[in-house]
């Protein structure tokens, strides 16, 4: 072997770990960095909450909701073959978006990107998989799950700047230019396949996308028509009959688009749940409080992005500290700490109001972001190594799923909250229409919303609608430090290392696995 053709082989391993670390740090963040543009492009487009709400929530549910046929397909036909075509899709449908000049368009193109991005991150995480093996690989994937935290974190300040500088298209521009800079990388990829690969669930993927999207449609539509509205109840019975069809299908098949046997392993149903919490905790933040600093702090776009880094700075330094932690301190120790830390820092953050400074606001966000870095540099690796490397593709689609689904739950369920509580607070002002009023104050466009009303009733109106969504607010931040502090101890619990005699019996089985050698294909 010549040189060069030594030096090649040995540049594969890195240059697929930089394409699958920057594709996967951008998916995340063309979601939470959206949510800063929100404000500016509803007024803009003049666009309604409900709509302007579908931005985020089509993106993050077919996100969610193809990741187990994206596994499927990418073991079958080739990762990467999925991973290119997915990055084109993403790319084409991303500057779509900043093209468009109605939102409906826009809803669609974004729901389009969500299967784009499935497509890139289940089929990047079998990649990496099959590019290293042993302690190689769980550094590697150290790095992904680095860098799915960096683009979750980072997202809302970059697209802050963007927007304050080139206006809210300059944000889905920016992501398209970078997704087609990594379609460059796409020769040093090596194409792999699982051999014993099937097929795609088809029975399986229609009912659970199906559930899922029902459920997401009543949470988003129950503020808008009433809980008790007939829709509303109609989709949520919808929901869980596909969900029960669904695990039906999974339970008869001889090889499962979702393996629901794994999730009875304590140790597996803990890693795949941690996102799901930290959902909670992290990325409704990172969602909603872009428009509550510009709605009723009154910051710029710029500002708030600014603001925002107090949450993200360290998500994205913790996660290397929380691989050396790991040499002293359990797993399972410190992702309970870090579900506690998220908890208390929740209900410190219960001090926002609309005259907070950065400095009362400093505290809370960086406990915050604490906390989910020290676990987010644990979670990738611990998830994909419980499996066989041939089956990687199924892997990451089963874990991608727990963790995007969770993300598409929580964001609309907590936003349908938010908008119920300011509804119910905005009850007590006499004039204008109070539905219609709450959507644009949760929108961050209170401002607008009293421009609706008599001159003589506007600063009134401005003082307490921005009372009412920071006493919603408040209130979501107490269900979000609940749901983690009582996630917490449930996390240790399934994490606990299992009794010595039972040891013997997971070694047996861990070496039943297949090897996977560096660079070694299907």
């Amino acid at each position: 072997m010549s040189t060069a053709s030594t030096g090649a082989a040995r540049s594969r391993p890195l240059l697929t770990l930089i394409a699958v670390c920057v594709s996967c740090g951008l998916l995340p963040a063309s979601l939470t960095g959206t949510s800063v543009a929100l404000p500016d492009l509803g007024s803009d487009l003049d666009a309604s909450l409900v709509t302007v709400q579908w931005v985020v929530n089509a993106y993050n549910l077919t996100f969610a909701s193809v990741m187990l046929v994206a596994g499927s397909l990418a073991d079958l036909l080739g990762r990467r073959r999925m991973f290119t075509a997915g990055l084109v899709v993403f790319v084409l449908c991303t500057a779509g978006s900043a093209l468009a000049s109605e939102v409906v368009v826009i809803d669609v193109l974004r729901g389009a990107a969500g299967v784009g991005a499935a497509m890139v991150l289940t089929a990047a995480t079998a990649l990496l998989a099959q590019s290293y093996d042993g302690a190689a690989r769980a550094r590697a994937f150290g790095f992904l799950g680095s860098s799915f935290g960096l683009g979750l974190a980072l997202g809302p300040s970059l697209s802050g700047f963007l927007v304050g500088a080139w206006g809210w298209r300059s944000v889905f521009l920016a992501h398209a230019a970078v997704a087609a800079a990594v379609l460059l990388l796409r020769p040093a990829l090596k194409e792999s396949r699982d051999p014993k690969a099937a097929g795609v669930d088809y029975g399986g993927a229609t009912t659970f996308s199906g559930a899922l999207f029902a459920f997401t449609l009543a949470l988003v539509e129950g503020p808008q028509l009433g809980w008790t509205h007939p829709l509303v109840l109609a989709l949520a019975v919808l929901s869980v009959a596909l969900m029960a069809a669904f695990v039906r299908i999974e339970k008869r098949r001889a090889r499962p688009m979702l393996e629901l046997s794994l999730l009875r392993e304590p140790k597996f149903a803990a890693v795949s749940l941690m996102p799901v919490l930290l959902a909670f905790g992290f990325v409704c933040l990172l969602v909603f409080l872009p428009s509550f600093f510009i709605g009723v702090n009154g910051m710029s776009s710029s500002r708030a992005g600014l603001t925002m880094l107090l949450l993200s700075g360290p998500v994205l330094a913790l996660p290397v500290v929380s691989g050396v932690l790991t040499r002293r301190v359990s797993t399972s120790v410190l992702l309970g700490v870090s579900l506690l830390l998220v908890a208390g820092g929740a209900a410190w953050l219960t001090v926002l109001d609309q005259d907070a400074t950065t400095a009362v606001l400093a505290g809370p966000l960086l406990v915050i972001g604490t906390g989910v870095g020290i676990s987010f540099g644990l979670l990738d690796g611990a998830a994909v190594g419980s499996v066989d490397a041939n089956r990687a593709g199924m892997a990451a689609g089963l874990f991608n799923t727990m963790r995007l689904t969770g993300e598409a739950v929580a964001i609309a369920g907590m936003g349908s909250v938010l908008v119920s509580l300011t509804q119910s607070n905005l009850r007590g002002w006499s004039g204008g229409d109070v539905d219609g009023l709450a959507n644009q104050v949760v929108q961050g466009e209170i401002g607008a919303a009293a421009k609706e009303l008599p001159a003589a009733q506007q600063a009134d109106f401005t003082a307490f609608a921005a009372d009412a969504y920071t006493d919603a607010l408040h209130t979501v931040l107490w269900l979000l430090a609940a749901v983690c502090a009582l996630g917490a101890p449930l996390i240790m619990r399934m994490l606990r290392p299992a009794p010595a005699a039972e040891a013997p019996a997971a070694a047996d089985r861990d070496d039943t696995r297949e090897p996977i050698t560096m660079g070694e294909t299907s």
